[in-house]
């Protein structure tokens, strides 16, 4: 994985490259052109897309529910296995 100064040299460096071309290009080019460099140097990264993120965070907070359920589930019979042990 790329440290954040080595990432944001990278693509500067790419980004002077394309903007100091002798040959005119237009608005439209240098924008596919500049993406193309963002997505190359983002594909590098160990990032997950806002979908993926989003789903895992659903599934987390899903878990957590089930977990507090759980929890809840075993102090209600620690609880009544307790009063039994002391009699």
């Amino acid at each position: 994985m790329f440290p954040p100064k080595a990432f944001l040299d990278a693509i500067g460096s790419q980004a002077s490259r394309l903007f100091n071309g002798e040959t005119p290009l237009s608005r439209s080019e240098i924008e596919a052109q500049f993406k193309g460099i963002v997505q190359g140097a983002l594909s590098k990264l160990d990032v997950v897309s806002r979908e993926e993120f989003d789903s895992q965070m659903v599934v987390l907070a899903r878990t957590r529910a089930r977990l507090e359920a759980l929890e809840a589930k075993v102090a209600e019979l620690e609880e009544k296995l307790t009063p039994a042990a002391d009699e």
